[in-house]
């Protein structure tokens, strides 16, 4: 398992707590396949909520017609299959705050080439 590059220790993660920490790296390997960028640098995640039995990832789209809807959810749900004890992962869809292309991050700008 990597996250854009990065090895993650996979026997700590297996011996650990469920983090915000740990589901966001994991949620650096979910890429937007019309942008290249993964959807917690495009700023598309506005939270993690992590209970006893599930973990909700509260976020949004680029867009509200988005055909990308599907795909994402998948994808944040395989990601997620690793985390220890396999909690359920349900995706909150919102739209408020609207997503804008301010709440990307740099490294998300310099990647589609807005600054260098």
């Amino acid at each position: 398992m990597t996250r854009q590059g990065k090895p993650l220790d996979v026997a700590a993660m297996a011996a650990g707590p469920v983090t915000d920490d740990l589901v966001l790296d994991l949620l650096g390997d979910v890429i937007d396949p019309e942008l290249g960028v993964d959807i917690v640098n495009l700023g598309l995640v506005y939270g993690v909520d992590i209970g006893a039995d599930a973990v909700v990832v509260r976020m949004t789209l680029t867009t509200p017609g988005c055909p990308l809807h599907a795909y994402l959810d998948d994808e944040v749900n395989r990601c997620l299959a690793q985390l220890p004890g396999a909690p359920q992962v349900l995706v909150d869809l919102v739209w408020e705050p609207q997503w804008e292309p301010r709440m990307m991050t740099d490294e998300a700008k310099r990647a589609l080439g807005w600054f260098r």
